[in-house]
């Protein structure tokens, strides 16, 4: 078993980066071109404690060598299955997810947290985790190899999630300021 973890500080609020955090695979997201569709499987919101629970299947192009997709049988498409809360009271977005693609020779299981930063006055903490498991039976040479490749693909893959995501959240930002001038334009000629 392999463990990543990473952190980051967003400096964009924590209701930009919960709202942004649904776009996070938009087309204007280059670094997130691998991802094929994002489909919401279900949807439902506590009323006790307005805790937004979400469940969506993301399919993704498989990166994986062609002699690797031989070996196993597998397609040019892996799917991953995520849980998400989003806790408006705690302002916390917890997204929880799974491989499902390969899930019988490894099991990549991954914790993303967004929260407020408790130093910086509107920026987002970001904690990343990831634990990773290859189910090659005895062969611990294997699973070694398998388990240290999967963490340094992880590694970069996050990386550039996170510049992606940057730059979703700077262009949200651009279009939502010139939404508000234009509204506060609007209410002015309105008044006159």
């Amino acid at each position: 078993m392999r463990i990543f973890s990473s952190r980051h500080e967003f400096a964009y609020s924590w209701e930009e980066v919960s709202t942004c955090n649904w776009r996070k695979y938009c087309p204007w997201n280059d670094k997130s071109d691998h991802v094929i569709a994002v489909d919401t499987l279900s949807r439902t919101l506590d009323p006790a404690t307005n805790i937004l629970r979400t469940e969506r299947l993301i399919t993704c192009k498989q990166a994986a060598p062609k002699w690797i997709k031989s070996i196993l049988g597998s397609g040019d498409e892996s799917m991953v299955y995520e849980v998400s809360y989003v806790d408006p009271k705690a302002k916390k977005v917890t997204m929880c997810s799974q491989n499902m693609t390969w899930s019988d020779v490894i099991s990549v299981q991954e914790k993303v947290v967004y929260t407020p930063s408790l130093i910086g006055i509107g920026k987002t903490n970001f904690e990343q985790s990831a634990k990773i498991i290859a189910l090659c039976g005895g062969w611990q040479k294997i699973k070694n190899t398998i388990e240290e490749f999967s963490v340094e693909r992880f590694r970069q893959n996050a990386a550039r999630g996170r510049e992606g995501f940057e730059r979703v959240l700077k262009i949200s930002r651009e279009v939502f300021a010139e939404q508000r001038e234009q509204a506060q334009q609007e209410k002015m000629a309105a008044r006159m």
